[in-house]
């Protein structure tokens, strides 16, 4: 069985191959589960989502990055990547909503083609929250790297990821 974050290239795009060892569930409108590959509609993803670490205990923490790296459009993807949302000290065994919210979640609003929107989960060496300089973060989040972030904070490989699709909707499809 093929794994579909190679699949759908996000390891490649966006993170390098890795090993899950953290389970990572993330939930929008506490009833639409995102799951790799499957499609949501934008006016779905306008609040940002619950994320729910399954794995690690409190004394560990996580980094939540979601990005686009489709940016502007998937054939000329130029402004790779997009960062839409980064939450930094998650303890283990909770939510994203326990953690400290860096750069705040902008809605997924693709104009061309179809998008990619990968939520990536990081275990943290120590507590990021002072390391991690916010305002520089919110003037760049067009040409973001999720893999530069994670070398120059001593992140590593990630423990989870998934991705959803989105493309534009039109008047007739948000019926």
């Amino acid at each position: 069985m093929s794994d579909p974050l190679v699949t759908g290239r996000v390891i490649g795009d966006v993170i390098d191959n890795f090993s899950e060892t953290v389970k990572m569930s993330v939930t929008y409108n506490s009833n639409k589960q995102v799951f790799n590959g499957h499609e949501l509609f934008p006016s779905s993803v306008t609040l940002k989502p619950r994320v729910e670490v399954h794995g690690g205990d409190m004394r560990s923490f996580f980094t939540l990055i979601m990005t686009d790296p489709d940016v502007p459009n998937p054939s000329d993807p130029y402004l790779r990547e997009h960062l839409h949302w980064m939450v930094t000290d998650i303890p283990g065994t909770t939510d994203s909503s326990f953690g400290t919210e860096v750069v705040n979640y902008e809605t997924p609003r693709p104009n061309i083609g179809i998008h990619r929107f990968v939520f990536v989960l990081f275990k943290q060496n120590r507590r990021l929250q002072a390391a991690v300089n916010s305002s520089v973060l919110e003037a760049s989040r067009d040409g973001f790297s999720t893999r530069k972030f994670a070398q120059d904070n001593e992140l590593g490989l990630p423990v989870a990821a998934v991705f959803f699709n989105a493309q534009r909707e039109t008047a007739a499809r948000r019926r």
